[in-house]
């Protein structure tokens, strides 16, 4: 069995996250509490007990899905002795996810994982203020179309509007200028797309009105070591591999502004003889989306502590 672990992006977090494993098991417990004392924050408490509204701005929710899903990465690693040099072929992240796949495959310290994190969510949260931008998915379009209609917003408006995430086929979202994405819905209408949906999101993530988050986000990043992953890493700034860690530190910066290529990562997985996607956390956001890509790949979600044990006794 050939596989590929897939870490989750934003929009997957709840109150009660996590609380199960840290209940059931030492090693997710001993991840929490690092990445407490890392942002010197009590994330886990909040991850637990919310509120709601805390846990979902985008400095919070983003450390907190990447403690969720090291915390199975924890328990597998001291329970089942999970090796990824030996157990993947490969791993990947979605946005977020990405430093998540990072610190999993020992490119990144926990700590730093963390501390990166909640940097990116500020630096994003602060690029765009709060009303100016948007995103839109758009259910039931194809690539092609969303580009085409992304450049049709952006004329209509004289704004911006890119392809932000092309997640899966049918589910491709859209992002920019808030007067570009507000003419979506009548512009799919006549573009025979089933509908755009505007997105409960505090800024037009992975376009380029974030490139003032780049530029933080690359001042972070020059003072983080990053050392050779175990395994490498599909980048969803281009869906290929890569495992130099310099190229990993500039494709980060660029991670901010540019396309997550989820669909054409998922894609990439079979030329590499994997069979499997084991999806660690994200109450199988990803999972759905791997199956609507290519439906011969097996999934496995990881997220309660009965789904760790099943696991772990696979390995």
């Amino acid at each position: 069995m050939t596989r590929a672990f897939l870490f989750p992006g934003q929009g997957s977090q709840a109150v009660g996250m996590g609380k199960a494993l840290a209940e059931a098991f030492a090693p997710a417990r001993e991840v929490f509490e690092e990445v407490d004392e890392a942002l010197n924050q009590k994330l886990s408490r909040l991850m637990w007990e919310g509120p709601e509204s805390e846990l979902t701005l985008t400095e919070n929710a983003q450390p907190a899905i990447m403690a969720a899903s090291l915390a199975i990465v924890a328990v597998l690693r001291k329970e089942a002795g999970l090796d990824f040099a030996r157990h993947a072929r490969v791993v990947a992240g979605h946005s977020l996810g990405e430093y998540t796949a990072l610190a999993a495959v020992g490119a990144f310290a926990l700590g730093d994982a963390a501390r990166l994190l909640k940097a990116r969510g500020q630096a994003m949260q602060q690029a765009v203020p709060v009303g100016e931008g948007g995103m839109s998915a758009l259910l039931g379009a194809e690539i092609e179309q969303a580009e085409a209609l992304a450049k049709e917003c952006a004329a209509a408006s004289g704004g911006v509007c890119v392809v932000a995430n092309d997640n899966a086929p049918g589910q491709v979202v859209i992002s920019g200028s808030k007067a570009a994405i507000d003419k979506a819905p009548e512009i799919a209408k006549a573009k025979g797309i089933k509908r755009a949906m505007a997105l409960n999101v505090s800024a037009p993530f992975h376009s380029p009105l974030m490139q003032p988050a780049a530029e933080k986000m690359r001042e972070a990043l020059a003072r983080v070591t990053i050392r050779p992953p175990a395994t490498p890493i599909i980048a969803n700034v281009t869906a290929a591999e890569v495992s130099e860690p310099e190229t990993i530190r500039r494709l980060l910066v660029e991670q901010i502004t540019a396309r997550v290529r989820w669909r054409e990562s998922v894609l990439a997985l079979r030329a590499l003889g994997v069979d499997m996607t084991v999806e660690a956390g994200g109450a199988k956001v990803l999972t759905a989306m791997v199956k609507r890509i290519d439906k011969d790949l097996q999934t496995i979600a990881l997220d309660t502590p009965a789904d760790v044990e099943a696991f772990a006794k696979t390995l």
